[in-house]
């Protein structure tokens, strides 16, 4: 296989630059001009396709299936049901409750029933449908609130609806001079990736798989899908292959034991892409939450109290919610100082869509409501949005909710105070004169400026990076030099899962920084080294990172032993005489502690990440357009790896934040989801995204190496409340519930 044919999965660097330095990514010029091989081009001579039976209700009994029909076409090879699977029934990431095939219910709209093998995608599909299942429909639970407090709610699960409650109790002093409170909701986002769940799996002469998948984290999946197939984890090979975005929805299983099943009973390849419908039945969504905030304060603006209710539907699986819950609950104040609080997080099965990992993790929900509570806040007190943020902003040594002390840099009130020194963009053009390209509605002409308003807004954020509660989070790195040809090279393997946020252009900056050698290449990931964990939770440049750089400076001992021992010798004749030099490092993060099932309390997070967001809108109040006239932020990485693609992590995140501020939501209405399309579920495009303006500062976290801070999902929290802030500002309205439509605006009475 040739470089390019593999770039970013086998990936020559090259003799480019090191860490601090934009190095380019090997795999930009391929995604960019379409020659990039993602997991959907995958291809083996005689492989199968498969496709998917999916529920059209999200509750009901199954009464009969009937294959039939599906194996008497002609090009069908195989139809399985959950009577097939050849293992453990059921996978999950945190609790093994989610049937590989539905076994005599169905818990949502798109759960997996039968699959097909046939000999052409069309054939597949057309076999599948021809599967005849007879449902028996019975009451959905689809309102997380009545599932959780209604005694009369059907149970989802045996067990019951509720998947954890944690609650946080700090102090007793629950009366303030000032008391805001408010009801704020979440709609259900989705991650949006280009790439549709895909991959490939090839039957092995010794019994197992080979699968070749996007995934976000490869042993947790070998992990799932070999007691489903009834393997030793052995026999069951992953490695990733091209990954299209991911955003969390890649943790969860998808096709990966639908398609080994499939190419076992079969003997040949299969194949499996969904299409963009099945994709946003495939996989897991952001939570929808409902919360209710009541914030006390002294007259001048200190906080003296919090107490929130957040309410989280986790939908009918419990994937990821009990880690989603404790973000929620373990950062539900935000980055404030305050003495007392009273927090209640509920993560709540219901017959809607799964939910579980994306970006934010928990902590964008908090954070909207905190953030719009923070200025009802500030007019309560006569005070502005940055200083009511100001007199109240943690610092280092500051104590979270938790308990937990912050013990690494956490500037925020500079921060809060550069944000707001940064220039405003231009005021808008006289109504008389307008650009029409500039304007909320743009060129469709639905305004001249007339009825335009502008609005700024503030928000702020606090993310936990890497896992938390007492996850033995860790990663592995295999770290090679050798000699190629006459010169040295490094060879650097992981299991860490690139899915688009520059990981392979890191490792191998890393490599280079600590070896001094020029040539790097990073070797596909897969199940043949140790596990690196998730790519998700911001973490890999912390824990992959510090993995690659530990065992770098394993090699580097060992080599500098042998020069020493030989100092005639250079590298290369060192390298020649002695062969290659390999060591194998986990590196571990310091621990962290699961939260008091009672108190909330404890050390639960591993470090923490700080960004602020300040939006300028302009608002159409009669036709409740919105554009984004411009985004500036604040962050705090600790120390920069490579400029470009952090610049590209905070002008991504934000993008997410300010969708899921003004368009992106699922529509479910009683449990069925209205609009799985990219036609309906509406994203940002470039026309969409301002001008962004952004300040990068570097104080290292003296636990993490190289002092760096995760840095991926921090602006996807505070640019929601900002773009939100800045609409109310604009409109006078409360607005309190994401995304904002047009009909809130344009329906209600905008003060004057």
């Amino acid at each position: 296989m040739t470089t390019e044919e593999t770039a970013g999965q086998r990936t020559r660097t090259g003799t480019r630059s090191g860490l601090g330095e934009s190095a380019p990514r090997p795999d930009g010029t391929l995604k960019v001009t379409g020659e990039f091989a993602y997991s959907s081009d995958l291809w083996l001579e005689g492989m199968l396709w498969g496709a998917t039976l999916r529920s059209p209700h999200p509750s009901a009994w199954i009464r009969s299936v009937d294959i039939g029909p599906a194996l008497a076409m002609p090009g069908v090879f195989a139809v399985l049901t959950h009577e097939d699977v050849p293992g453990e029934k059921f996978h999950g990431l945190e609790l093994r409750d989610q049937p590989v095939l539905a076994v005599d219910q169905v818990r949502y709209q798109g759960e997996p029933v039968a699959i097909v093998a046939a000999d052409h995608p069309e054939t597949a599909r057309r076999a599948a449908a021809a599967i005849v299942v007879r449902y028996e429909e019975r009451e959905a639970v689809t309102d997380a609130r009545r599932a959780v407090f209604d005694p009369s709610c059907p149970a989802v699960h045996p067990r019951g609806n509720l998947v954890r409650h944690q609650p946080v109790r700090v102090g007793r002093t629950f009366e303030a001079e000032v008391v805001v409170t408010g009801d704020y909701e979440v709609g259900m986002q989705d991650q949006a990736f280009l790439g549709p769940e895909s991959g490939l799996a090839v039957p092995a002469e010794d019994g197992g798989v080979d699968l070749f998948v996007a995934t976000q984290w490869l042993h947790v999946d070998q992990d799932q899908v070999a007691p489903c197939l009834g393997l030793p984890k052995e026999k069951v090979r992953l490695t990733l292959a091209g990954v299209g975005g991911a955003f969390g929805a890649r943790e969860d299983l998808s096709m990966q034991v639908h398609a080994s099943m499939l190419a076992l009973r079969t003997g040949r390849p299969v194949k499996m892409v969904y299409g963009r419908e099945e994709s946003f039945f495939g996989h897991v969504h952001r939570h929808p939450a409902r919360m209710r905030y009541e914030h006390g304060a002294t007259a001048d603006g200190r906080l003296v109290y919090v107490k929130a209710e957040i309410l989280l539907d986790g939908g009918a699986y419990c994937s990821s919610t009990p880690a989603v819950v404790g973000n929620a609950a373990s950062l539900g104040v935000g980055p404030y100082e305050v003495g007392n609080v009273w927090i209640d997080a509920y993560g709540v099965y219901t017959n809607n869509p799964p939910c579980g990992a994306m970006r934010g993790f928990g902590a964008v929900q908090a954070c909207y409501a905190y953030e719009s509570q923070m200025d009802r806040l500030a007019a309560a007190c006569g005070l502005s949005p940055v200083e009511i943020r100001v007199r109240n902003a943690v610092s280092q040594g500051s104590r979270l909710a938790t308990g937990q002390v912050i013990d690494s840099p956490a500037p925020l009130a500079d921060m809060l105070a550069e944000l707001a020194a940064m220039p405003l963009p231009p005021a808008p053009a006289p109504a008389d004169e307008p650009d029409l390209r500039l304007l909320p509605g743009g060129v469709a002409q639905t305004t001249h400026g007339e009825g335009v308003r502008r609005g700024v807004g503030y928000g702020v954020g606090i993310k936990n990076i890497c896992f938390s509660e007492g996850f033995d989070d860790y990663s592995t790195a295999r770290v090679r030099v050798e000699l190629a040809g006459d010169e040295p090279q490094v060879l650097v393997h992981t299991a860490a899962a690139e899915v688009g946020q520059g990981l392979v252009t890191v490792q191998a900056q890393i490599a280079r920084t600590e070896l001094g050698i020029a040539r790097v290449t990073v070797a596909p990931a897969d199940t043949a080294v140790g596990s690196a964990g998730s790519s998700s939770a911001s973490r890999q440049s912390y824990v992959t990172g510090g993995a690659v750089k530990t065992a770098c400076e394993a090699v580097r001992a060992r080599l500098d032993t042998l020069r020493a021992a030989h100092p005639e010798l250079s590298l290369e004749e060192v390298l020649e005489r002695f062969g290659p030099v390999e060591e194998t490092r986990e590196y571990r993060h310091r621990p962290t502690f699961p939260m008091d099932p009672v108190t909330g309390q404890g050390d639960s997070h591993t470090q923490l990440a700080l960004c602020v967001h300040r939006a300028v809108v302009d608002v159409d109040v009669e036709l409740g357009l919105v554009k984004v006239v411009e985004l500036a932020a604040v962050q705090d990485v600790g120390k920069i790896l490579n400029p470009s693609a952090l610049e590209g992590q905070i002008h991504g995140g934000s993008a997410q934040g300010l969708g899921l501020a003004l368009m992106e939501e699922i529509q479910v209405r009683d449990g069925r989801v209205r609009n799985p399309s990219f036609t309906d579920y509406l994203i940002p495009t470039i026309l969409d995204m301002p001008p962004m303006r952004l300040s990068v500062l570097e104080n290292p976290d003296p636990h993490a190496p190289y002092g760096l801070r995760g840095a991926g999902e921090p602006p996807t929290l505070s640019s929601t409340p900002a773009v939100a802030a800045a609409v109310r500002a604009a409109t006078g309205l409360d607005l309190p519930r994401v995304p904002i439509r047009p009909e809130d605006i344009a329906l209600s009475p905008v003060a004057g």
